[in-house]
């Protein structure tokens, strides 16, 4: 009888095993024509737009408001809090003094003497995390903000959301001069500072054998940007021969 137990624990066990891979989404489909590649991604006109309230960075002039989706939750548990009521999430950032982090399309500038919000795009993204260079400022009076983002449906699910491929961006703190750093169809993994020479170093991956998914057989690429140059201009140097 425990051996019949065990057989049946471990049919169980690969069954849910392979029922979790095939959830599995890849974050990059080449099926896609040239045509469906051009067209232009739409919002969904369901969901419910609401702002938060704004957050001023230290030692700067702007105020950002960050705009996204409100969250409705279809559960009963209670909350405490403002920005949360009838299972209706009113927040869609955190901020931590110089990094706001959530899931928001959008961010509007104002300027503290101004009455006047600029968006930071037209584009369709989903922003993740917008960071600002505090030491990097304080050492070349340069206001930079470093942003993770998704800007491309590259899984063709209809949405452009966290399943698809990542990037890095970077603006000035007024949202001017909104330039992409990482290259298109490249996974963002991770970046830093490097204050002793006001570099912004980064690594991308690279789906190299194009079978949709990042992992061990597909080359990461180093890279790094001046900051403090009058362009963000992107050099690649390799570190692994």
């Amino acid at each position: 009888m425990k051996k019949v137990a065990v057989v049946i624990l471990a049919l169980t066990s690969l069954f849910t095993i392979s029922c979790k891979k095939e959830e599995e989404k890849p974050k990059v489909k080449y099926e896609e024509s040239i045509e469906a590649k051009k067209a232009v991604r739409k919002p969904d006109s369901s969901q419910i737009k609401v702002a938060d309230l704004p957050v001023h960075m230290e030692g700067t002039k702007y105020l950002i408001h960050p705009v996204g989706d409100m969250r409705i939750y279809d559960d009963n548990i209670k909350t405490y809090g403002s920005s949360r009521m009838n299972n209706v999430s009113y927040a869609i950032s955190n901020y931590n003094r110089y990094e706001l982090t959530g899931y928001f399309e959008n961010l509007k500038f104002q300027h503290i003497d101004s009455t006047a919000l600029n968006p930071l795009t037209d584009k369709l993204v989903q922003i993740q995390t917008a960071t600002y260079l505090n030491t990097v400022a304080e050492r070349t009076k340069k206001q930079i903000l470093v942003y993770t983002l998704v800007d491309s449906d590259t899984n063709q699910d209809g949405k452009v959301d966290s399943n698809d491929i990542r990037s890095l961006y970077i603006s000035d703190i007024s949202g001017k001069n909104f330039t992409k750093l990482s290259k298109d169809m490249q996974e963002l993994i991770d970046w830093n500072i490097i204050d002793a020479q006001n570099r912004l170093y980064f690594r991308t991956i690279e789906d190299i054998n194009k079978n949709g998914a990042f992992d061990k057989n597909d080359k990461v690429h180093y890279q790094y940007c001046q900051l403090n140059s009058g362009e963000w201009t992107v050099e690649a140097y390799e570190p692994v021969y």
